[in-house]
């Protein structure tokens, strides 16, 4: 008899379980549609094209692992922008990130201002790459015009107008600068964001306890509870970083000299939407889109939560 009973109060729990269950999954029913129809299936269809020769004329032809073999072994400018895609990464991604993190910081620190500060450092991601680039123009000009060129001029420290655009040599330290100032826009207001959610209290018990500056506040509070933010951060840095396209383009055109800010979107748009080979420029799709993926989990491991 207990166990019947037993049985007949477990009955009501697994119902509700279940309808909880189906409640949730309703609920995630418009996610997992556009997750799918906007990323798996592009995803998967890349993949597949990857593997053939199409030029949106003739029906796919399969070709195997010919246009990875090819993008590996016999194309100079891919391995070039590859190259140029990860010294980009390394110097935009974590710069921007840091630098974001460490304006929202000190903003919160401040009694007055803040929001002045805060519109400041978001303005750049309100406009476009190609507008903010073109403002940067201004002051890389080639000539004596240009605002830096003149303001070198006159101090003295160089005797003819560099061409800031144009050498290879000054061109991708000129793209990772617009590119870090264009980046810390979202970055910036999600770490701001996250450091005025955090309790005030935490860092009065935390004084009270001997804790005796802020870069002690920052090293054992605030850096363990912003750990969602600092991953979306982190991930939002990866894409951003290796996506570096319509900045290189509006400055050093395309294709630039000597292949010097020549990225791996680039080398993709170029396949896809000037020569129509959408078999190769898919390949490379894929190979940009595993790059990121291996970062992107990398990050999700350093920045992961125990709870």
């Amino acid at each position: 008899m207990k166990q019947v009973e037993k049985r007949k109060n477990r009955l009501p729990s697994s119902k509700m379980a279940k309808r909880n269950n189906v409640t949730g999954y309703l609920f995630m029913t418009p996610f997992l549609i556009l997750f799918t129809t906007f990323t798996m299936i592009p995803i998967a269809v890349a993949m597949g094209l990857s593997l053939t020769n199409y030029n949106l004329v003739e029906r796919p032809e399969f070709i195997g692992l010919s246009n990875y073999v090819n993008l590996i072994l016999e194309d100079d400018v891919f391995l070039k922008s590859l190259g140029n895609t990860i010294v980009f990464a390394l110097l935009t991604g974590p710069t921007g990130y840091i630098a974001s993190f460490l304006m929202a910081w000190l903003i919160t620190l401040m009694k007055k201002g803040r929001g002045a500060f805060a519109l400041a450092f978001y303005a750049p991601s309100l406009t476009s790459g190609v507008a903010m680039a073109t403002i940067w123009l201004i002051i890389f000009s080639g000539d004596r015009n240009g605002y830096l060129n003149n303001f070198l001029l006159n101090i003295g420290l160089i005797t003819e107008p560099i061409l800031w655009t144009k050498d290879a040599t000054y061109l991708k330290w000129v793209i990772v600068l617009i590119s870090v100032w264009m980046s810390m826009g979202t970055g910036f207001l999600v770490f701001l964001a996250g450091l005025q959610n955090i309790d005030p209290s935490i860092y009065e018990a935390a004084r009270m306890d001997g804790m005796k500056n802020r870069f002690q506040e920052l090293r054992y509070i605030t850096l363990p509870l912003m750990k969602p933010q600092l991953l979306f951060g982190a991930v939002n840095s990866v894409v951003g970083a290796f996506a570096i396209f319509d900045v290189a383009t509006s400055v050093a055109g395309m294709p630039s000299p000597n292949y010097a800010a020549h990225t791996i979107v680039a080398h993709l748009y170029d396949y896809a939407f000037i020569r129509m080979n959408m078999g190769y420029a898919s390949a490379v799709a894929m190979i940009l889109f595993l790059m990121t993926f291996i970062v992107g989990r990398i990050c999700f491991y350093v920045f992961r939560s125990e709870d």
